[in-house]
């Protein structure tokens, strides 16, 4: 089966559209593209209970859930919106990512 493709990637600025934290804004931090869903920092906030080891303490923790990719959309980084990504080919053939919106590099 072949992973689906992404016009985000990890590192990219990205608003939430739907869900329990719409309109916030995080950094993706993994990509998990066989399940089509992102790590965003900050983001999707859950409890974890974890049981006491050698090395960690055991207590309720919060970490970041995996989100849908389709929940994510790109922020246009000249006006701070929420934006669709798109290829351009430069005049030295390098193909880069750019902000619909604006028409600005990502």
């Amino acid at each position: 089966m072949a992973t689906a493709k992404f016009k985000i990637k990890k590192g990219d600025e990205v608003i939430v559209l739907t869900g329990k934290d719409k309109g916030k804004k995080g950094t993706i931090t993994e990509m998990i593209t066989a399940k089509s869903r992102a790590v965003v920092q900050g983001i999707n906030m859950v409890k974890r209970h974890t049981r006491q080891t050698q090395t960690e303490e055991g207590g309720i923790k919060s970490k970041e859930a995996s989100i849908h990719v389709s929940n994510l959309a790109l922020i246009d980084p000249k006006s701070g919106t929420a934006t669709k990504a798109g290829f351009k080919i430069e005049k030295d053939g390098t193909k880069v990512r750019i902000s619909r919106a604006s028409g600005e590099k990502i």
